[in-house]
């Protein structure tokens, strides 16, 4: 394929040929047009179709243009080509638009060329044309199909430039199309995604990816994925459910960005996905989940419903435990993780000591203060539930203030001589059901 350096229409000659062989080449031009057309539709099958369709019609003025100019530009050298570099740049941009390669139009360039030249060389010896004359002849020739190709190169170049641009549009619309809320009509989502060179999935994946400030540059993604980073809150639409290798050319994609892939749901529910992956984006930043740069919703989904609704969450523990607010923070730390260990096992003493690290009479000690001060909730069922949902919910933060505060509260072994209760000493089961 020709490239261009410089692209540029066909200038004059360097070396200005004989004006009077315009006078000789002009009547010639009807029958070589011709020749030339018929070659190329012959060899070419690209070129195959009838002549009196759109793509002959093209074909026969590009041939006939290119002809009349170059016989002109002999006999006045300054003479205007602007009509000319426009018909070329409009043939390499339909071959863009047609989705092939410039192959086909390089080879036609060529052999009109040689089919010029052939015609040419019968004339010069009619008309006994010198060597040097003719020499000068194929020169300037050549010269021109070259800057004819590297016209059509850039408008090729052009064709797909645009062509690309508008279809990233087309995908980026398309993505905010299947997000909108209240839901677009599906017509007009299957019509886009026509558009758009993209196939309709049942089911999609969005995932919520961290900013940056390399908004302009785009990750090297897969031909389906759907993505929109210069947004404030930057995301991607994968078809279906991602697999292992789709994960691993996200994550090479994104490099050091972390990305929290949402649930695979049907398109009318995209938002949904989406909504649930940006709220593990910011859990993960809080640190309240710990995973990997590319992670999983579908892996936190408790973590999530927990999380939901924090300050919510937050006026449920005043409530439920409103009777420790008086212990200092250590204090107050161990006794809930106690029941929090309880109520997930509803183990004895030792079970609950092993999964704690403490001393089962320790383990005992907390739990009779337990008793004492929420007592009556640990023989309710909603209590319990309600509880337990509370320190599953606020346990992430405990550990945070714990990392950062340490643990150097005060101690709570059971104060020697204290009379607990026989039941108490065997068991760290809570109070007996009713």
């Amino acid at each position: 394929m020709t490239q261009a350096s410089e692209p540029s229409g066909p200038d004059e000659p360097s070396v200005v040929l004989p004006r009077q062989l315009a006078t000789i080449m002009r009547p010639e031009l009807p029958s070589l047009s011709t020749e030339i057309i018929t070659e190329i539709r012959r060899t070419i099958p690209e070129y195959a179709r009838p002549i009196e369709g759109p793509y002959g019609q093209a074909l026969r003025f590009g041939v006939e243009r290119a002809l009349t100019t170059f016989v002109e530009q002999v006999a006045v050298p300054s003479a205007p080509h602007d009509r000319l570099d426009e018909t070329c740049r409009r043939l390499g941009q339909f071959e863009a638009y047609e989705g092939r390669s410039l192959d086909s139009l390089q080879a036609a360039y060529r052999l009109g060329a040689q089919v010029a030249w052939r015609r040419a060389m019968k004339v010069g010896k009619r008309n006994d044309l010198s060597s040097s004359v003719m020499s000068l002849l194929a020169d300037a020739l050549f010269v021109y199909i070259d800057q004819l190709a590297s016209l059509s190169l850039e408008g090729y170049q052009e064709a797909k430039a645009n062509s690309a641009e508008e279809l990233a549009e087309r995908r980026r619309r398309l993505l905010h199309l299947i997000l909108e809320r209240p839901a677009a009509p599906p017509r007009a989502i299957a019509e886009l995604a026509k558009l758009a060179g993209w196939t309709l999935p049942e089911e999609v994946t969005l995932v919520a990816v961290q900013a940056d400030d390399r908004t302009g540059v785009r990750p090297p993604f897969d031909d389906d994925v759907l993505a929109d980073l210069a947004c404030p809150e930057p995301h991607l639409l994968l078809p279906g459910a991602p697999d292992v290798g789709r994960r691993a050319r996200l994550d090479a994609a994104l490099a050091m960005r972390r990305a929290a892939v949402g649930l695979t749901v049907p398109v009318a529910d995209a938002a949904d996905s989406l909504r649930w992956a940006r709220r593990a984006l910011a859990l993960a930043h809080a640190g309240i989940i710990d995973d990997d740069r590319t992670f999983m919703c579908e892996d936190h989904l408790v973590t999530l419903l927990l999380q939901s609704d924090s300050a919510l969450v937050d006026q449920l523990a005043r409530r439920r435990l409103a009777s420790l607010a008086d212990l200092t923070p250590q204090r107050r730390h161990r006794l809930t993780e106690t029941l929090g260990a309880w109520l997930k096992t509803r183990g004895t003493a030792t079970e609950i000591a092993e999964r704690l690290r403490v001393h089962p009479q320790t383990v005992r000690y907390r739990i009779r203060q337990l008793e004492r001060t929420i007592g009556d909730q640990l023989n309710d069922p909603d209590a319990r539930f309600a509880l337990e949902l509370v320190l599953r919910a606020t346990v992430p933060r405990r550990q945070r203030s714990r990392h950062t505060a340490g643990d150097t509260g005060d101690a709570d072994i059971e104060p020697a001589g204290s009379a607990a209760p026989a039941r108490s000493r065997r068991t760290a089961r809570g109070p007996r059901r009713a």
